[in-house]
């Protein structure tokens, strides 16, 4: 009840502009918490199709593995389902400005301060987008499988990503669970990569104690893929944020725009070519790439070598591991990015 009445305060203090998305979320909120039952429960319904009961089964396992050998926490979290209908629960918008490759901030009252809005209808999100966009700025909408309500909320299991191969169901659970163990308001990129380098290490060691050789192989062969990615975005984002600092005119940053963003879609297409014409990456640049698609990977990238560094500086030791960053998480800011940036350079490369 407590914190249903925490949900409904946001609704009273809102102002009348952010009433509207504030009720979105709450409503869409409370119905996946309606939606989700007892795992247990399902398995033992009659109704239940084996395919996802032998899921359900697998998830449960996972789910202690997170407990018991990554030292998450131990909670009710992802020990319900829930089957929504729909493909993903909701719909992130990131927003840029035209000649910035640094996300557009939206606050809330107990997450603080994030890089993106979600919206549970695909529609209304697309809507919000579009109205970015009319004011000038860079817009990317991505649908999400998942999401961590820090703890406030028994996080259930979802339909959007249940049927997902048993490494990816295990890389989500992994990760959504790391944000409840440290989570800083207002830092995206912070709490975004430890949750990457979590599910990461955590990934790992589930494949090497219940995988099997060929889901071993796939997972580096996937893992080497998206790093190849994140690189590519990264690099250019890079040399876009040197062109945008640049005196030059606003039509000179667009022409510089348009370039660079064709050399990293052909650079994008060599890359592909590379790896014998994988296209697990082309829906994420289905509407093409942007200031504000950029920001959406950086987001979870970014800080994932320091977060490396860090955890192969404690042995691999998670809960050691985990209180140098509950540490971090208490600094200022700038601070924070200082000492991460410091252990990224001191790191030996692997």
């Amino acid at each position: 009840m407590k914190r249903l009445t925490a949900l409904v305060t946001l609704l009273v203090v809102s102002g009348c502009t952010s009433l509207e998305y504030y009720a979105q979320a709450v409503s869409g909120h409370l119905e996946v918490m309606w939606l989700a039952v007892p795992i247990e429960e399902r398995l033992h319904e009659a109704g239940t199709p084996v395919p996802l009961r032998e899921k359900l089964e697998r998830v449960l396992a996972i789910r202690e593995f997170a407990s018991r050998e990554l030292a998450l926490p131990d909670n009710d979290s992802y020990r319900r389902y829930a089957d929504l209908g729909r493909p993903f629960v909701v719909w992130n918008v990131f927003a840029a400005p035209e000649f910035s490759v640094t996300p557009i901030q939206s606050c809330f009252p107990f997450a603080g301060c994030v890089s993106y809005r979600g919206f549970y209808s695909e529609e209304a999100a697309q809507r919000h987008a579009a109205a970015l966009a009319k004011q000038g700025d860079d817009v990317y909408v991505g649908g999400v499988s998942a999401y961590s309500t820090l703890g406030w909320f028994a996080d259930p299991v979802l339909s959007t990503f249940v049927q997902y191969p048993e490494p990816e169901v295990a890389r989500i659970l992994f990760h959504e669970l790391a944000h409840q163990e440290v989570y800083v308001k207002g830092d995206t990129v912070f709490n975004e990569s430890f949750a990457a380098t979590v599910e990461e290490e955590g990934l790992r060691r589930w494949l090497e104690r219940e995988g099997t050789p060929a889901q071993r192989a796939s997972y580096l062969d996937s893992r080497r893929k998206r790093a190849g990615f994140a690189a590519l975005v990264m690099k250019y984002r890079v040399q876009l944020d040197e062109l945008y600092g640049r005196p030059l005119s606003a039509e000179d940053k667009r022409e510089g725009k348009r370039r660079l963003f064709a050399l990293m879609d052909d650079e994008y297409r060599a890359l592909k070519a590379s790896w014998g014409g994988f296209t697990g990456f082309d829906r994420l640049l289905a509407r093409g790439a942007n200031n504000a698609f950029l920001a959406s990977i950086a987001s979870y990238t970014e800080l994932v070598p320091a977060f490396r560094a860090l955890l192969a500086q404690k042995q691999g030791d998670l809960p050691a591991f985990y209180q140098v960053v509950r540490e971090l998480s208490k600094l200022e800011k700038p601070e924070r990015d200082k000492r991460l940036a410091d252990i990224a350079a001191s790191a030996t490369p692997s």
